[in-house]
């Protein structure tokens, strides 16, 4: 079974009288271990998805199944504990705690949804500064961080409970172009030797070369779908 997976996926949203058709009946699934990517214009749904996906919304019909789990029928308790086991998200605004360090901020999430002694957590930590390459900056909070650095704490970040999916909201938009490859690359690396599932939106052509698959979003619709399936 698919890691991810959409039927007739449908997310309305009332602005007043007016009723938005954020998410118009998409079918699509998406395999553990991919690198993939919803695309399009702003207002396209991308972010909508994402956000269903990730258990910070339900759809108002079809189905959505993540990691075996029906996340449209979670009640709000449910869904956060859902969340804390199994996703990880990367922002682009990256969403760090200002008051906190580096390891604090990638210790934040072991402290929240999983119970381990103080010896574990640390050594977790520490792995993933090092694997991210951020170890000589554990101490700097993020004022003292450029951004690049602070989206490499924020993917350490999410890959500290072991989760299997990482949803990555325009993950790149706020960083120069040198850093958003390191970043990317960086990803990658992690997808590669973790076996982390890595789900983009973007409408950074960055992400839209380096993604295996990629999702194309027009008005709620899938347009294309270049090696998924929909």
């Amino acid at each position: 079974m698919s890691l991810v997976q959409a039927r007739g996926l449908v997310k309305d949203y009332r602005a007043g009288d007016v009723v938005v058709h954020a998410v118009r009946g998409v079918d699509f699934d998406i395999e553990a271990g991919a690198f993939a990517a919803f695309v399009g214009p702003s207002g396209s749904g991308k972010s909508t998805l994402l956000n269903m996906i990730g258990a910070l919304d339900r759809p108002s019909a079809g189905t959505l199944t993540v990691a075996g789990t029906n996340v449209g029928e979670l009640k709000r308790g449910a869904a956060a504990d859902f969340r804390g086991e199994h996703i990880g998200f990367v922002f682009q605004d990256f969403n760090l705690v200002p008051v906190l360090s580096a390891f604090e901020n990638i210790e934040y999430p072991l402290l929240m949804v999983r119970k381990r002694r103080a010896d574990e957590r640390r050594k977790r930590v520490l792995e993933l500064l090092e694997a991210v390459g951020m170890a000589e900056q554990r101490d700097k909070r993020p004022d003292q961080l450029s951004g690049g650095q602070k989206q490499r704490v924020a993917v350490a970040r999410a890959l500290a409970t072991n989760a299997p999916l990482v949803l990555a909201d325009e993950p790149t938009a706020n960083l120069d172009h040198a850093s958003a490859y390191k970043v990317i690359e960086l990803m990658r690396r992690m997808r590669d030797e973790a076996g982390t599932t890595f789900l983009f939106s973007t409408h950074d052509s960055k992400i839209m070369a380096e993604a295996e698959t990629t999702f194309v979003l027009e008005d709620g619709l899938l347009r294309i779908d270049q090696g998924g399936v929909a």
